[in-house]
C-alpha cells in the first residue's frame, strides 16, 4: 500500500471506428505519462472505438477489433510501473458491454462494465449494450479506485456501491457531449456523488467533434470537501499528472491549474468551431466552400471556417441575381476580405432564365410565385456542389435553427451541403455571436483579430432577396418573439396555451407550430450540424413526418 499515487488524464480527441488511430494516441500519451513516473494513465468513455459508436457495436469484428487491441496495448505496461485505464467495448459471456479494462504488468488485469446505460436524448446505448452488474473498484498500488462510467454518476446507485466495497477515489471516464450549460449539470451531479460517498471524484471528459456531437472537455476533479482541485481546458486536448496523497481522512488531489472555461457566448462559438473543424478533418475534406451572400449567416458561417480551419482553406462565392442589392454585394466583399479568404462573383441569370425558359411550356396560364424564387437557390446550389464535385470542398450550408425550424430553406438549395456549423442557433443568437467575434477571437483559433463581419452586415434587416423588396419580417414574426416561441415550442414540448399564457399570441403560436411540423421532411434530408441546445434537429428530437396532431389554445 502506497500513501502517493500519481495519475496521469488524457483529455484526448479520439475519431469513432479508426481503432488503430485512437491505440496510436493513447500509446503516446501511455509513454508520456510513463516518462512522468505516474502511477495510472486513464483515458476517456469507449476510447479505443470513439464514442459514440453507435452500431459499429452490432458488428462483431469490430468489437473484436477493439478488444485485440486492448490486450495489444497491455503489452506496453510489461515491466512498467505504470498502469493503463482503458476504455473499450468488451464482448462478455452474455453480451457486447461498455467498459474500461485495467491493463497492468503486460495483461488485462480486470474489466468493469457500465451499469447504467441512457436512452434518452442523443443516447441509445440500450441499443448496442447490455447493461453490467454493480462494479468494484480495480485495485492500482493496493489503492482502490472506483471507475463508475459517465451516466454511473447521474444517480447514486453505482457511487454507493462502489463506496461500500471499499472505493477510495472514483476515477470517471466520461464521453459527455456539450451542450450551452451543461457544465453546471455535471458539476452539480459531481458534488452530489462527492456529498453522499465522502469521496473525491476525478471527471475526465473526451474532447472534439464526433459528427452533430462536441465533446468540450473541461475534465475536472473534487477533493472529498467539494473543492476543485483542478480545471483542464475546453474544447482541446490536454494530458496533465496529477499527485495524490493518503491522509487521515483519506485521499487529497494535490491543487493544480484551474484554466478559465470561458463565459456567455465563447463556448458556443468555440463549439462550433471545433464541431466544424473535426468534421471537414475526420472525413478528410480538403476544403469548405460555401454561397456568402451579404447576409449575417453565411458571414458568421464563414468567420467560423476561418477559424476552424485557415483562411487558405475556405473559398466563399457570391451569387448574384436581379434581385440582390448593391449593399449585399459589397458586404459580402468586405467579408471575404476581413476574412482573407478566396472570394468569387458568379452571377446565376444564365442557369435562372434557362430553367425559365425550358420550364415555359408547362407552367403557361400560372402566375409566378414561390416556384421561380425557389429556382435561385436551386441554380446557386448547383453551382456549389458542382465546385466541391470539381474540387473536393465540402460544401458548408447556413441555414439558421429559426430558419430550418419553420421550412425558410429550399431543398436541394441553399440547404445543399456536407455541415451546417449553426444548424442548431437561433437567429437572434446569431446575430449576438457575430457581435461576440467581432470583439473578441478565443485563443487557438486560426481566423484574424477583430472586427471580421461588416457592422452593416449585423446592423440591415434580414432577407433571401428572392424578390423585389423582400424581408424575412414579412411572413415571420419579430425574430426575438419567433426564437422565443420555437424554444418554447421544441425545447421545452411547451403547448399553445403554454405560450400564450407567457404573452404570445395564441394564433401565431398555432401558425407557427403548424410551420414547424410541416417543416419535418425537410429537415429529415438536411446536413448534419452542431448540437449546441438542450434538443437539436437530429438525434434529440424525432418527430414523425407524417403527422395530424395540431395543438390548440
Amino acid at each position: 500500500m502506497t500513501d502517493r499515487l500519481s495519475i496521469a488524464l488524457a483529455q484526448l480527441n479520439p475519431k469513432v471506428g479508426d481503432v488503430t488511430g485512437n491505440a496510436k494516441a493513447a500509446g503516446e500519451a501511455y509513454e508520456a505519462g510513463v516518462q512522468a513516473a505516474a502511477d495510472l494513465v486513464a483515458f476517456p468513455e469507449l476510447f479505443i472505438s470513439g464514442y459514440p459508436p453507435e452500431d459499429l457495436i452490432l458488428k462483431p469484428s469490430f468489437v473484436t477489433a477493439c478488444m485485440d487491441t486492448a490486450k495489444e496495448l497491455a503489452r506496453l505496461t510489461a515491466d512498467k510501473a505504470t498502469a493503463m485505464l482503458l476504455p473499450t467495448p468488451w464482448r462478455g459471456g452474455d453480451g457486447v458491454f461498455n467498459a474500461v479494462a485495467l491493463l497492468q504488468d503486460g495483461a488485462v488485469k480486470t474489466v468493469r462494465y457500465k451499469n447504467d446505460l441512457p436512452n434518452y436524448g442523443v443516447f441509445d446505448e440500450k441499443r448496442v449494450f447490455k447493461a453490467g452488474p454493480m462494479p468494484g473498484p480495480v485495485s492500482v498500488k493496493g489503492v482502490r479506485i472506483g471507475v463508475p462510467i459517465c451516466e454511473d454518476i447521474w444517480n447514486e446507485d453505482v457511487c454507493e456501491c462502489l463506496a461500500e466495497t471499499g472505493a477510495e477515489i472514483l476515477l470517471v471516464p466520461n464521453g459527455s457531449p456539450y451542450e450551452r450549460d451543461k457544465r453546471d449539470v455535471r458539476l452539480n451531479h459531481a458534488v452530489a456523488r462527492v456529498t453522499e460517498t465522502g469521496l473525491p471524484l476525478v471527471y475526465l471528459n473526451q474532447v472534439g467533434g464526433q459528427d452533430e456531437l462536441i465533446f468540450d472537455g473541461a475534465s475536472f476533479a473534487l477533493n472529498a470537501d467539494r473543492s476543485l482541485a483542478f480545471q483542464m481546458a475546453g474544447f482541446r486536448e490536454d494530458l496533465i499528472v496529477t499527485e495524490w496523497r493518503r491522509e487521515a481522512h483519506g485521499w487529497v488531489c494535490t491543487p493544480g491549474q484551474v484554466t478559465p472555461l470561458g463565459e456567455g457566448h465563447e463556448p458556443v462559438w468555440r463549439a462550433c468551431v471545433l464541431g466544424l473543424k473535426d468534421y471537414v478533418e475526420k472525413n478528410r475534406f480538403p476544403g469548405v466552400v460555401l454561397g456568402l451572400s451579404g447576409g449575417i449567416d453565411s458571414a458568421v458561417v464563414a468567420a467560423m471556417a476561418v477559424d476552424a480551419l485557415g483562411a487558405d482553406r475556405v473559398h466563399c462565392i457570391m451569387m448574384p441575381y436581379h434581385y440582390t442589392s448593391q449593399a449585399s454585394l459589397e458586404d459580402a466583399k468586405a467579408c471575404a476580405d476581413a476574412l482573407g479568404v478566396r472570394y468569387d462573383n458568379v452571377p446565376i441569370e444564365a442557369p435562372v432564365e434557362g430553367f425559365a425558359k425550358v420550364l415555359a411550356p408547362l407552367f403557361i396560364g400560372r402566375a409566378r410565385d414561390v416556384t421561380e424564387e425557389n429556382l435561385q437557390s436551386r441554380a446557386r446550389g448547383s453551382i456549389l456542389m458542382a465546385v466541391s464535385n470539381k474540387f473536393g470542398s465540402m460544401v458548408l450550408t447556413t441555414g439558421n435553427k429559426s430558419e430550418m425550424s419553420v421550412g425558410y430553406a429550399t431543398l436541394y438549395g441553399d440547404m445543399n451541403g456536407g455541415f451546417n456549423p449553426i444548424k442548431d442557433i437561433y437567429k437572434m443568437d446569431v446575430y449576438a455571436l457575430a457581435r461576440y467575434r467581432n470583439q473578441s477571437r478565443p485563443d487557438g483559433l486560426l481566423g484574424p483579430e477583430g472586427r471580421v463581419i461588416p457592422e452593416s452586415i449585423i446592423a440591415k434587416a434580414p432577407s433571401a432577396e428572392l424578390r423585389e423588396d423582400q424581408t424575412d419580417q414579412d411572413s415571420l414574426p419579430p425574430y426575438d418573439v419567433l426564437d422565443d416561441i420555437l424554444a418554447g415550442l421544441i425545447e421545452q414540448e411547451a403547448s399553445v396555451a403554454d405560450l400564450a399564457g407567457r404573452g404570445h399570441d395564441a394564433a401565431t403560436v398555432e401558425r407557427i407550430q403548424h410551420l414547424l411540423y410541416i417543416a419535418e421532411y425537410k429537415r429529415r434530408q438536411a446536413a448534419p450540424g452542431v448540437k449546441i441546445t438542450a434538443k437539436n434537429f437530429g438525434r434529440d428530437r424525432r418527430y414523425p413526418i407524417t403527422n395530424g396532431f395540431r395543438d390548440k389554445a
